[in-house]
């Protein structure tokens, strides 16, 4: 028990600032986002227990400027990947290139990084290159380091990717397979803004230049805060709810509902049920609380599990998406009394 209440003398500086820093953090984000409150919070769910997340939504939305203006005020060095069909592996993680020194002549081989050396990587459109360098990305996100010219070279932590998708645009692309999905620990949907929120985004971005943002936490302390995260308790009961909640999303569990039974091919593996407890920990964090209640863990259910669901042509003749199964899993699977 001692592992979840001890803390070294940077990790209890980087708590508190967090405890001080959230409301902040908040307030910062909103001078230059408009509304997205769900979206930037799951954002730093993911961040906070080293997980990476995929964004999906049509153009226009500020997915790029949300991910470039956290990685502002976290002190976070960003990078943007534009993904296309002719970008190769090497584009991304960087390459040997041969040089001759101008006093003595000789020549030897010097390693230019690629744009996956940074903290926080905007992998713009990920589904429009090819499965090579997909793969490159994928294994970058696993591991934490890159393998060129023989050598590992290990990433700077923290290390977070946040990748993008068009869900309007297929022709083309190369869609992500369900065993590369599930390296993502959330799936997010980022939706239009209401008309009040498009009204004050019009009004910002046609009046001036973008306000000067104060940083809130440094990237050592978002490594601190990482490593507490693991840490917050957690009941048994808790976990055990999680658990049964990722089972129910299985056709063959004797637990599964009808509607699963009816439209899953394959349910969520343990994976999910891991994220849905480190995920818990984080909001729970970040709102305060530092416990993981049942309703932190249904919180992030449709981030958690929709991309883990595979469906049946039954689920796409009758135009059932999975974040409506979640919805119904949600209802189906209630939190004890």
């Amino acid at each position: 028990m001692s592992t979840t209440t001890e803390h070294t003398d940077a990790e209890k500086q980087a708590l508190e600032s967090l405890r001080k820093g959230r409301d902040l953090l908040v307030e910062q984000l909103g001078r230059v986002i408009v509304g997205q409150h769900e979206t930037v919070e799951k954002l730093l769910v993911a961040l906070f227990c080293q997980g990476h997340c995929l964004m999906i939504g049509v153009p226009g939305l500020a997915k790029t400027l949300m991910v470039k203006t956290l990685a502002d005020i976290l002190e976070l060095e960003f990078s943007r990947i534009q993904f296309t069909p002719d970008l190769m592996p090497s584009d991304i993680i960087g390459t040997d290139i041969l040089q001759e020194d101008a006093t003595t002549g000789t020549r030897e081989f010097k390693f230019i990084h690629g744009p996956i050396f940074g903290n926080m990587i905007l992998a713009d459109e990920i589904n429009r290159t090819p499965p090579k360098t997909q793969a490159a990305l994928l294994e970058a996100m696993q591991e934490h380091r890159v393998t060129a010219g023989g050598e590992t070279r290990v990433l700077e932590e923290p290390f977070f990717v946040i990748a993008t998708q068009n869900p309007i645009e297929q022709e083309g692309t190369y869609p992500l397979p369900e065993a590369q999905l599930d390296r993502f620990m959330f799936n997010i949907q980022v939706g239009y803004p209401t008309t009040d929120e498009e009204v004050e985004i019009v009004l910002r971005t046609t009046s001036g230049a973008l306000p000067e943002l104060d940083r809130v936490l440094t990237a050592q302390q978002v490594v601190d805060v990482q490593n507490i995260v693991r840490r917050v308790p957690v009941s048994e009961e808790v976990v055990r709810y999680a658990v049964e909640f990722v089972a129910a999303t299985r056709p063959d569990h004797p637990q599964a509902p009808d509607v699963v039974k009816r439209y899953v091919r394959w349910g969520a593996g343990p994976r999910a049920s891991q994220y849905l407890i480190l995920g818990g920990k984080a909001r729970s964090l970040l709102r305060g609380e530092y416990c993981v209640d049942y309703s932190d863990v249904r919180a992030i259910a449709h981030e958690v599990l929709a991309h883990r669901i595979v469906t049946n042509f039954q689920a796409e003749a009758d135009g059932v998406r999975q974040h409506d199964l979640v919805t119904k899993l949600l209802e189906a699977v209630p939190p004890p009394r």
